[in-house]
């Protein structure tokens, strides 16, 4: 039903929206970022859980999977903790701005991954990239720290998204997410208690604002947004769906403009260095879809 197309394309919109969302309350949460993860990972892990349990879904997986599923949660605990941190050292149009430069280091990752050749236009486009990431950095150095956590924010989630990509055709999207928030929480804890000398009763008094912030965060634009996204698919295809996900920084961005005009005011060169890196990825999976029908037809 044409009604139904609708709303499937509403929500996954609705969904990338949540996505941009998420930067604005890395601003809002006033703790650490290494903190702010855990307590993501852990509220999103045991929501997941009782997901699972709810729906009858098999969590027994053999000993290879685990692994990769255990380095898959490490790798995304470091890209949420480098991201937010971004956030903490500059602000959300940087942290943005950076994170879209992940289709710099698939362009790379992925023939290492799947063993297959560079093509040419992966490396014009990551050259582009390259210039848009310099521009952004030659007229804010001032938040050069942020730049360099933004690219490596980058880099790990493009790390997660290809080892995700071997799981998730035979795997539940759900199962996989919570072995990897296990993961994730387990290697923080070990982070943090070796940093503050162990976990006291200070680590969980927070601010009656910080815990509602970190509830939505973890079950709206966690657990809710990783379910419901495998959801979209069923009648969306992939590729509109990751097409869509391209305007994560444009959302946020534009949200964080307009909450916080002071800190996201940012130059004429800043916008053209982001809007290149835009225009890069969505070339860059624009040709993908095309080659893909190609090899199909």
């Amino acid at each position: 039903m044409p009604n139904d197309k609708l709303k499937d394309y509403l929500h996954l919109h609705f969904l990338v929206f949540i996505a941009g969302f998420t930067a604005i309350l890395g601003e809002l949460i006033t703790i650490s970022s290494i903190d702010l993860v855990w307590y993501r990972m852990s509220i999103a892990g045991g929501l997941m859980f009782v997901f699972i349990r709810l729906t009858n879904k098999n969590l027994n997986i053999d000993k290879r999977t685990l692994i990769g599923f255990l380095a898959a949660g490490v790798i995304i605990a470091l890209h949420w903790v480098t991201f937010f941190e971004s956030i903490n050292q500059s602000n959300i149009s940087i942290a943005l701005s950076m994170f879209s430069s992940g289709a710099f280091f698939a362009s790379f990752i992925e023939p290492i991954f799947f063993k297959r050749r560079i093509r040419a236009y992966e490396i014009v486009c990551g050259i582009l990239v390259i210039i848009g990431v310099l521009l952004i950095t030659k007229s804010e150095l001032h938040y050069i720290n942020g730049i360099i956590l933004g690219l490596f924010s980058a880099l790990f989630s493009t790390l997660f998204a290809v080892i995700n990509g071997k799981y998730i055709k035979s795997h539940k999207a759900s199962v996989i997410s919570f072995y990897e928030f296990v993961s994730g929480v387990v290697f923080l804890s070990v982070f943090v208690l070796i940093k503050n000398s162990g976990i006291n009763s200070d680590f969980f008094m927070l601010s009656k604002s910080d815990w509602l912030y970190i509830i939505i965060l973890a079950s709206v634009c966690t657990a809710y947004a990783f379910i419901a996204a495998v959801d979209v698919m069923k009648n969306i295809s992939p590729f509109t769906v990751i097409l869509s996900y391209n305007l994560e920084p444009v959302y946020g961005i534009i949200l964080a403009i307009l909450l916080f005009p002071d800190k996201e005011q940012m130059s004429t060169e800043f916008y053209i260095g982001a809007l290149l890196i835009l225009i890069v990825v969505v070339f860059d999976a624009l040709v993908k879809q095309k080659r893909a029908k190609g090899l199909r037809s």
